[in-house]
């Protein structure tokens, strides 16, 4: 004799879930946001101005264009056009070689917490990627 209890039907209790049989609660209202466009995770609330100087700070640091998109939610087609020359074609070039500077000069900074050997190769491995950086 077998009686059909709660216990015997272990997904009975789970809200959604369809078991031949047996009635299902009706599925509940999803409050989540919808999933942003490919390339991006969020809107992009910053100015065209600071957009420039973001994308450059984020190429110095050699974080790909989607990436970079995908973090701060600026356009890539924008991204892509200033790091191909076709935006701001005299002053994306610089802006990107000053934050390179300044990566250069944190890196060398960072690298007096090292002593001896270890530190000379590391400093002379930051002035290669630097000399590599500057001759593109």
């Amino acid at each position: 004799m077998s009686r059909d209890t709660d216990s015997t039907r272990p997904f009975a209790a789970v809200p959604g879930h369809a078991s031949p049989g047996y009635a299902t609660e009706s599925p509940a209202v999803d409050t989540r946001t919808p999933s942003p466009p490919y390339g991006y995770s969020r809107e992009c609330h910053y100015s065209r101005e600071r957009q420039l100087h973001i994308v450059a700070e984020f190429h110095a640091h050699k974080i790909r264009p989607s990436r970079i998109a995908y973090r701060v939610g600026i356009d890539i087609a924008f991204i892509e056009a200033l790091i191909a020359g076709e935006l701001e074609a005299e002053r994306f070039p610089r802006l990107v070689a000053d934050y390179r500077r300044q990566r250069f000069q944190q890196r060398m900074r960072d690298s007096v917490r090292l002593n001896g050997v270890s530190r000379f190769e590391q400093q002379q491995r930051i002035e290669r990627d630097f000399q590599r950086e500057v001759d593109l």
